[in-house]
């Protein structure tokens, strides 16, 4: 290309020697323009077929090595270090000799880089390897296992390349939350080798009542894994470069203790099992007795999660409750300090108290009145400062409005104090069947990008179990979560989500035509309450003692035909569109199954909430043509057998790698908060809108 181009380029300047016409002047250029700039696509091009997710710093790419796909191409040698653990298309990797060998590796703690940073060279036809600790050596081998497998997804050489890289973000943590149900072991293994290869170095395990404690046995659920067995997942992450904290719920959130009749003497209102009364030094016992058995389940562990999140206890002995917080703070920040633990805790229950708590969450807000109310309303806080722990790390939670000026206040008010801060986003923000919000996506970004500006200690997705979606859901989330907080770039949504479709499925879905997550985001919504009546919600069915009259919408009257259309015409019509859209969503995911390179079980994941989506929308237009006539009762009657098939299928793939039924003698949390994943022993609160319609649909016409 280079040599015809200097051709056209000599013939170019020999026309203006020459003399050529004026008129054959553009002609030329014209050509000479088109080749300039088929080079650079042909320069890019080796590029464009190689994407790292966490984008790397620095990446210089130069063409096209020798070096194949084959695993047989690549034999290593080291001289002083050992491989780090090795994941999918690095695993097979052959030992070389100091003459015979195409990949070097080696740590130099001296490298001018950041910690868990690292350099990478691929020339014509070696791989070098220098990092600057343990941690860089593994990451840096995990890129090389993503160009490795993109040369292999496309059948082409390796490129050319000189990588720099290193972390934006130096904790970066996920929550899983297990309170509400467990996976199946062998998922737990294979979600951390994929964490792994996503950078991300933390992990905090919402426990409750799925840790075996051997202290304190009757909170332990029946189903719990034990205690060692956690410690060997903990020991599997470590080994790459993951530390698995525990969160173990407080002052509030206690239910999974305070339902059991012997904990009942600890509530803070007798008939609540919501929170602890601080002020009984047995709430200390049993909370000790549990760290001590989460910490022993999660020896690498630099925290301990104490919780403390949404809690308002009741004024007692002549203390208020701001100082009633922080009486249990203390105590439990004390422990961890003597346990070599660090602790962190939520801080919405301090920003209420002291009046600044809504700031944080309303993005209306200027500058100037966020800082107008926190001059009138610090005092509150300030009032406490020196009983506030130094030791704790504050969890400055927002899950929707990270940008707000009150958000970014409060953060300030931290550093400023000199308290320790870490910021929390969400991958999860409605509590229905999947996660809303496409992914959450922008807050996750914006609170990456801020995590970074202000130097936080770190960040943290939570990935709350209240609605229980299917892990494979969240991943999508995750990636982005990983792409923010190590990259520290402004990455678009959109080309986040091509890059996250080109390694989670294969690279020939980085083209939009094939998103279809965004798509399921409305219909999903919707669907929540399709078949609840106004200022309702499906959460609260089971705690309703008539659902039927009091949640269920009204079903036509057989004497009044028509009038049932007319009052819910506009649901009608939302209804059709979204059955339109899912047929559209669920051919699009057909078609990826069958061409899929991984991410196929997300696939059937996806598949299931988009055809349950679709079946109780159906059922709604159903209602509609028997209300008109259209169809005799037999034909709705029989909805509810398709609901059985329905139903039947989803649980199935979901139980490939979840538990889906809970033990029998399982005390289900009798909490205000109306978790529907924990208000049913079987799956009965996935589909809880449907299971009470087809009550109604009997009763009324049977």
């Amino acid at each position: 290309m280079q040599f015809v181009l200097g051709m056209l380029l000599t013939i170019a300047f020999s026309s203006f020697n020459n003399k050529f016409r004026r008129d054959d002047l553009p002609v030329v250029l014209k050509i000479i323009l088109i080749l300039i700039l088929f080079s650079s696509c042909q320069k890019n091009k080796i590029e464009d077929n190689f994407i790292l997710l966490p984008s790397v710093k620095k990446a210089e790419y130069n063409g096209k090595s020798s070096l194949f796909n084959s695993k047989s191409d690549f034999v290593f040698y080291s001289e002083s270090n050992e491989l780090p653990v090795l994941l999918s298309q690095t695993f097979n990797l052959k030992k070389g000799t100091a003459s015979n060998h195409n990949l070097s590796f080696k740590i130099d703690n001296e490298l001018d880089i950041a910690d868990e940073g690292y350099h990478l060279n691929i020339s014509k036809e070696n791989i070098e390897i220098i990092a600057k600790d343990k941690a860089g050596l593994f990451y840096c081998f995990n890129s090389l296992n993503q160009l490795i497998t993109d040369s292999n997804d496309q059948n082409i050489n390796l490129p050319i390349v000189s990588i720099k890289d290193f972390p934006s973000l130096k904790y970066r943590s996920i929550h899983i939350d297990v309170k509400h149900h467990t996976e199946k072991k062998e998922y737990y293994f294979k979600l951390i080798d994929e964490l792994a290869s996503l950078k991300i170095n933390g992990i905090i395990i919402e426990f409750e009542d799925k840790l075996g404690y051997e202290k304190r046995p009757i909170i332990a659920a029946p189903d719990s894994y034990s205690i060692s067995w956690w410690k060997s997942l903990s020991d599997y992450a470590n080994d790459r470069n993951i530390k698995i904290s525990p969160l173990i719920q407080g002052l509030g959130h206690a239910s999974f203790i305070l339902k059991h009749d012997k904990y009942k003497g600890l509530r803070d209102v007798s008939d609540d099992d919501w929170a602890f009364n601080p002020l009984n030094p047995e709430t200390y016992d049993v909370q000790f007795d549990l760290y001590k058995d989460a910490m022993e389940a999660t020896p690498y562990g630099q925290f301990l999660h104490v919780g403390g999140d949404e809690v308002r206890v009741i004024d007692r002995d002549g203390k208020k409750g701001f100082e009633l917080n922080l009486l249990w703070l203390n105590k439990v920040s004390e422990f961890a300090k003597q346990n070599n633990r660090t602790p962190i805790f939520w801080d919405d229950m301090y920003l209420k108290h002291g009046g600044v708590w809504m700031v944080t969450r309303n993005t209306k807000l200027t500058k100037a009145k966020v800082d107008s109310i926190w001059i009138n309303n610090e005092k509150k806080l300030t009032e406490y400062l020196d009983d506030f722990p130094k030791n704790c790390i504050y969890m400055r939670w927002n899950y929707f409005y990270p940008w707000a000026e009150g958000n970014l206040k409060t953060i300030d008010w931290y550093k400023e104090n000199n308290l320790k801060v870490m910021g929390a986003t969400a991958g999860q923000t409605r509590w229905v069947l999947m996660p809303q919000d496409y992914s959450n996506i922008e807050s996750i970004k914006s609170f990456s990008l801020t995590s970074v500006a202000k130097e936080l200690d770190g960040l943290l997705l939570t990935l709350w179990d209240d609605d229980s979606p299917h892990f494979e859901l969240y991943k999508r989330g995750i990636y982005a979560f990983a792409e923010y907080t190590w990259g520290g770039n402004d990455l678009s949504s959109k080309e986040f989500k091509s890059k996250f479709r080109h390694k989670f499925f294969s690279p020939s879905f980085n083209d939009e035509k094939f998103e279809f997550i965004d798509d399921l985001d409305k219909p999903v919504r919707d669907w929540a309450n399709l078949f609840i009546k106004e200022k309702k919600h499906r959460n609260q069915i089971t705690k309703t003692s008539l659902p039927l009259e009091t949640h269920i919408v009204e079903l036509p009257e057989i004497n009044n035909p028509g009038a049932w259309n007319q009052k819910f015409d506009n649901k009608i019509s939302i209804a059709k569109g979204h059955i339109k859209d899912l047929k559209i969503i669920i051919e699009k995911i057909d078609q990826q199954k069958t061409e899929t390179i991984r991410g196929s079980y997300a696939l059937e994941v996806y598949e299931q909430v988009a055809k349950l989506a679709l079946f109780s929308y159906e059922t709604f237009v159903a209602i509609s043509n028997f209300d008109n006539g259209k169809n005799d009762l037999s034909s709705l009657l029989n909805k509810e057998n398709e609901f059985v098939s329905i139903r039947n299928k989803f649980e199935e793939v979901y139980a490939k790698s979840r538990n889906i039924i809970k033990p029998d003698n399982y005390i289900l949390d009798q909490d205000h908060h109306n978790h529907t994943a924990n208000q049913t022993l079987n799956m009965d609160w996935q589909f809880i809108a449907e299971i009470k319609l087809f009550e109604k649909i009997n009763l009324t016409y049977n």
